[in-house]
């Protein structure tokens, strides 16, 4: 559970349109992370959650900036997503698809984006339980 394997990570244009275009996605936000999830049914007999980050080029026109936020979410998610797959419990064959938009134009301090990205992690596993 320490790990961030592939099959964790959003890839699927088909999802990821979905996760924007169609209908049913909600957020939340806590500065500087918006997070855009989708709750669906995969078939699967597990729950699965995956998630993609995006750090738009407005906020870092520098690559090296982006991938260093990108590196930060992914980290402080991996550390974090226990609290996401128990809020899935009970629900077998859902999928989770999750995306982390970073909004700020400045470099936070990871304990800082491990804080918010926890925080968005706890609200969102409320969030499922209550459903």
């Amino acid at each position: 559970m320490a790990t961030l394997k592939k099959k964790e990570r959003l890839c699927s244009r088909t999802l990821i349109e979905k996760l924007f275009h169609k209908g049913g996605s909600r957020s939340m936000a806590a500065f500087p992370l918006r997070l855009v999830y989708m709750l669906a049914d995969s078939g699967a007999a597990e729950p699965s959650a995956q998630m993609l980050v995006s750090v738009p080029k407005r906020c870092f026109k520098r690559a090296v900036k982006r991938n260093r936020v990108k590196r930060q979410v992914r980290e402080a998610y991996r550390k974090n997503k226990a609290t996401v797959y128990g809020g899935l419990e009970g629900r077998d064959g859902a999928s989770l698809s999750m995306a982390f938009i970073w909004l700020d134009d400045k470099l936070w301090p990871s304990s800082d984006v491990d804080a918010k990205v926890a925080n968005l992690m706890q609200r969102l596993s409320e969030k499922l339980k209550s459903r």
